[in-house]
């Protein structure tokens, strides 16, 4: 069953760090991954967007040679009385809202919606959308956008809104609860072409082995801390860190404890591999 404990989701606040702050950080870009620390999520990295008002952006990725490909995903955070009435500029995109702190009114095709933290609202392309804050604090969201992969034949599937509080976390065999999913979108339905989940793991929890799959990957610390095996190298990373990982970069996890490790995770699937790069 879902539990009552309210779970805590680190969500950035800028700042500037003193003259006196060590320079160097755990920020890391290779050609298979990334890893972007909670401590270089400051003021002077953060965007504006075109019609948003009251808001900034921690942009984390991007489709870009060498980098992200499919997806881009950006940390927002909106002032009282701010949000944007065209939020979205690209018509074939599909988005996720996952809230982390404050409240959010979410308006889909004029059905008007609140999500406080652990929301989720999934967009499909081609819908009328707004968000407003409505609330009297600051208001902090992770938005995933990704082109939307259309099939002959197949719908586009619709809108939804919840809370991770209302979906059971499905453990994974033979983990006794140790490693767990929290999927808002059943696996087997391909009319989605991204999966946008949040992985649980307790204390001395593992992924015992090196991960090699077409699925890209974009992943946000929510909670805790771990040790990430990255194609052959051990990073450490905390909550507030952001990873991309490429397709077929080699993953694994153990989670360091003394609390939950826990992260937003973004993939690509339910599509063929393309092969108009070829052509």
């Amino acid at each position: 069953m879902p539990t009552n404990n309210l779970p805590n989701y680190y969500a950035p606040t800028g700042g500037h760090p003193p003259q006196t702050q060590l320079t160097a950080d755990r920020a890391v870009f290779t050609e298979a991954y990334a890893l972007i620390p909670k401590g270089v999520m400051r003021d002077i990295v953060t965007s504006n967007l075109p019609f948003w008002n009251g808001t900034r952006a921690w942009i984390l990725a991007r489709p870009l040679s060498g980098f992200a490909e499919t997806f881009s995903q950006y940390i927002m955070e909106v002032q009282p009385g701010g949000g944007s009435d065209k939020p979205e500029p690209e018509a074939d995109a599909e988005g996720v809202l996952f809230v982390v702190e404050g409240e959010l009114t979410l308006t889909i095709d004029g059905v008007r919606h609140t999500l406080v933290p652990g929301g989720y609202a999934f967009i499909p392309p081609g819908v009328q959308w707004r968000v407003r804050n409505d609330a009297q604090a600051p208001v902090r969201f992770h938005w995933i956008r990704k082109a939307f992969e259309y099939v002959d034949g197949l719908e586009v599937p619709e809108a939804f809104v919840t809370n991770e509080q209302a979906i059971t976390p499905n453990e994974m065999p033979g983990t006794e609860g140790r490693w767990s999913t929290t999927r808002f979108v059943d696996p087997n339905d391909v009319r989605h072409d991204m999966h946008v989940t949040i992985v649980n793991f307790q204390p001395g929890g593992v992924i015992p082995f090196d991960e090699t799959h077409v699925m890209e990957h974009g992943l946000y610390v929510l909670e805790g801390k771990a040790v990430y095996h990255l194609n052959q190298q051990w990073v450490e990373v905390e909550a507030g860190d952001f990873m991309w990982l490429r397709a077929f970069c080699p993953q694994a996890c153990y989670a360091g404890g003394p609390g939950p490790f826990r992260y937003l995770l973004y993939k690509d699937v339910n599509r063929h591999a393309s092969l108009k790069l070829f052509r």
